[in-house]
């Protein structure tokens, strides 16, 4: 039975969404306070977490940034009011790995919630480096090199990098993406991989004459040395 780590300041959302959970057999731990969510997470081992965003003590985004630094694998869902744009791309960069706006329907919440838990009990690869001109992808440590330097990036930001890596320069379009990455038949989505992919490129290109990102207009995006 997977155990789930929720943070929620909302009393009645927070009962209601724990009974839902409870009852499709997950195991949930309801917490209102912020900095309590950290001290949970270090005494107890979860499966998933979901963070509200303004909540009391420490902010859903600094508790987020918090467990990340702890602990890159868990998934992270955000579960917020807020919408806009910029405020995904905050919560993305601090390590979020999905993120749901409210008001939403629990049938989504379980959705997303499946499929973050399929993808981490997905089995690793055997060892394996990909290279595309200087850039170097190793699979099993999940590090990521240009001549030679690492570059960081969140576990989101690999996990497109070597989606995009694996293809071997075809073009992959966002549907495409989506489906190995997100959930396709969500359309907030579509702005989302935008954003990753200016992500990568600012941390992978920017700073080299040769570009190794590309963007086919109309179809997709794909990974090449040219």
């Amino acid at each position: 039975m997977h155990k789930l780590l929720l943070l929620e300041d909302d009393n009645i959302l927070s009962k209601e969404i724990n009974v839902f959970l409870t009852k499709h057999e997950y195991v949930c731990t309801c917490v209102y306070d912020g900095s309590l969510v950290v001290k949970q997470f270090r005494l107890n081992s979860f499966d998933l977490v979901i963070l509200d965003i303004n909540v009391p003590g420490i902010n859903g985004l600094e508790v987020c940034k918090k467990i990340r630094e702890e602990n890159t694998k868990v998934p992270i869902l955000m579960l917020t009011a807020f919408s806009e744009v910029d405020d995904k791309v905050t919560a993305f960069n601090n390590g979020a790995d999905d993120y749901l706006v409210k008001p939403f329907h629990f049938d989504e919440l379980l959705v997303r919630i499946k499929s973050l838990l399929r993808r981490k009990e997905i089995p690793q690869t055997q060892s394996k480096i990909i290279t595309i001109g200087d850039l170097e992808i190793d699979l099993t440590e999940m590090k990521v090199f240009r001549k030679k330097d690492e570059i960081n990036l969140s576990p989101k930001e690999f996990k497109l990098l070597s989606l995009l890596a694996k293809s071997e320069g075809k073009v992959l379009s966002k549907n495409k993406i989506a489906d190995e990455l997100w959930d396709a038949h969500i359309e907030t989505n579509q702005n989302t991989i935008e954003v990753y992919i200016n992500f990568l490129r600012k941390k992978i290109d920017k700073n080299h004459e040769q570009k190794l990102i590309h963007t086919k207009v109309g179809y997709g995006y794909y990974m090449k040395s040219e």
